[in-house]
């Protein structure tokens, strides 16, 4: 199994991710990797380009991480919340961070993970900016987004999965929470966060190895 992360996934793998497993599932192993390492994002553009349109040679495409990994967690940083306003114009090939992008980018994803139903995927739904360095539009698009991932993009019976880590950070609103930041205008979480919601995500991967995703919470509560 590998975690792929940013920053932010840094931070909760620094909480106790492979204690978690070599004390309570040591049958299981788990390795992290920064990804994606070529690109700085790793938004649903960048997935959708590494993965559905190869148009970066220099991080492994499915293909070769299927190959070594059954379990295959990747994430998103807290910039993916910076979503601004449609135009009107979706285009599954732009970087810019707007719901009519991500709507197209998710759903290529979706068809691209389904041709390898011997892996299973768990994918985070995404960190969140403190209040203050997004606006209230912004933060609204964002659960707006997660929202439909949770709802309507994840389905019941295929090898993709949720960890609901946005939840897990807002508590029901909009933004993170004050005290789970590193300061009031840094959106990476305390390692006091992290240790107590890096147990919840080896909960919600072993649900997943059980069978039991899709049946138990999304938070791994």
């Amino acid at each position: 199994m590998i975690l792929l992360h940013h920053s932010t996934g840094e931070v909760i793998w620094n909480g106790g991710v492979q204690a978690w497993f070599a004390q309570n599932a040591p049958q299981h192993s788990i390795t992290e990797q920064w990804f994606p390492g070529a690109v700085d994002g790793n938004y649903p553009y960048d997935y959708w380009n590494i993965w559905v349109n190869y148009g970066v040679p220099g991080d492994a495409t499915l293909e070769m991480l299927t190959a070594q990994y059954h379990v295959i967690v990747f994430k998103h940083c807290f910039p993916v919340s910076e979503i601004g306003a449609d135009i009107g114009a979706p285009d599954v090939a732009s970087e810019d961070r707007r719901l009519e992008n991500y709507y197209l980018q998710y759903n290529a994803l979706k068809a691209k993970l389904r041709e390898f139903p011997n892996t299973r995927f768990i994918i985070w739904t995404g960190a969140v900016q403190v209040e203050g360095l997004i606006d209230v539009d912004m933060a609204t698009r964002t659960r707006a987004f997660f929202d439909w991932v949770k709802n309507v993009w994840d389905e019941r019976g295929d090898n993709i999965y949720i960890w609901d880590f946005y939840e897990l950070e807002t508590e029901g609103g909009l933004y993170l929470r004050p005290e789970y930041a590193s300061s009031p205008d840094d959106a990476h979480p305390t390692a006091a966060f992290a240790q107590r919601v890096a147990p919840l995500l080896c909960q919600r991967i072993v649900n997943v190895l059980n069978g039991i995703g899709d049946n138990t919470s999304l938070t791994g509560e």
